[in-house]
């Protein structure tokens, strides 16, 4: 297992003689991701007069930008619609970060200080990185699921949902994510279907409470979908039981699959320590296997998946940035 602590002690190696004199201003710091972490580092990093530039993406918010409503997050009692929140955080960011440039890092060299970060369109350099680019939807990997997706497959309530009024649709999971755009789905659809390979549901109590109580909710226990079916758009899930292996199809017009997240952390393969699922690794100080690197969000905490969380560890990732640039300077 990494040493954190000998690595934060010691700083990034400088580039090779002439590096820096390219004409390519290096700032302080470089945050890679737009959801809730490297949006609160964005603010933070103003807070502390940082020179930071944040790559947000295209469409930053991350997972809270289409999620319907989030009740646990402080500061709103009656809860905020996650678009409505990741709006106020970009708002916010952009009111205190150096640069928000809306493109993805397609780029990375961390292997000497500066650090270079590269997006379709520039290059940039900077002294220490805060790694927050999060994680996307994982697929189910069935046969149908690729073909269909956009015509019936979809990873988004909020964002599809709307398409099936008064019709029947499958959401495949039980966690958190899985249980709330399915109660979302219950304002369209005649009848949300949920298929879960286990005998009980891992979502909240809360959610767990509402689901079992909603009139349009209908469970498939300990069952699998093994393909999705179809013509020009969905008609229905070949599925499976785990226990007795019948198989049978259930008819439907969507299919909305949560069945966990990918770490988008592709990019970063050679160059930071990574487990075994992908995701990065940091000791409690948001600190990775390379000196002046850090991460944030659910890129190195795929065991919460909290917006209040991810917002906490971009907090933290620039408070000890920024104590490495006063160490390192």
């Amino acid at each position: 297992m990494l040493d954190f602590k000998l690595a934060a002690e010691q700083p990034a190696e400088p580039s090779p003689a002439g590096a820096e004199q390219e004409n390519e201003k290096v700032h302080d710091l470089l945050i890679i991701g737009g959801g809730p972490a490297g949006l609160t580092a964005a603010i933070y990093a103003g807070r502390a007069a940082l020179d930071a530039v944040l790559f947000a993406g295209t469409m930053p918010g991350g997972q809270v930008a289409t999620t319907d409503l989030v009740e646990n997050y402080p500061g709103f009692p009656e809860g905020v619609a996650g678009a409505d929140l990741a709006q106020r955080m970009q708002s916010q960011a952009e009111r205190f970060v150096g640069e928000l440039v809306l493109d993805h890092a397609t780029g990375v060299n961390l292997a000497a200080s500066p650090f270079l970060v590269e997006t379709s369109t520039a290059t940039y350099r900077g002294r220490t990185v805060i790694v927050a680019s999060g994680a996307f939807p994982r697929r189910l990997g069935v046969p149908g699921e690729k073909e269909f997706f956009g015509r019936g497959v979809s990873t988004c309530a909020t964002c599809d949902g709307f398409f099936y009024r008064d019709r029947r649709v499958v959401v495949v999971g039980g966690g958190d994510s899985a249980i709330d755009e399915g109660l979302f789905l219950t304002k369209f659809a005649s009848e949300v279907v949920v298929i879960h390979r286990r005998d009980e549901l891992r979502a909240s109590k809360m959610f767990q409470e509402r689901a079992f109580a909603s009139p349009k909710m209908r469970f498939v226990w300990d069952t699998v979908v093994e393909e999705i079916v179809g013509d020009q758009t969905v008609t229905g899930v070949r599925v499976r039981n785990v226990k007795t292996g019948d198989t049978s199809v259930t008819e439907t017009d969507g299919v909305f699959v949560y069945v966990g997240l990918v770490p988008l952390t592709k990019v970063f393969d050679g160059q930071l320590e990574l487990d075994e699922k992908g995701y990065i690794l940091t000791d409690r100080c948001q600190r990775t296997s390379r000196p002046g690197v850090f991460a944030a969000g659910d890129v190195q905490s795929p065991d919460f998946r909290q917006v209040v969380i991810a917002a906490a560890s971009g907090a933290k990732a620039v408070i000890q940035a920024d104590r490495y640039l006063a160490e390192h300077s």
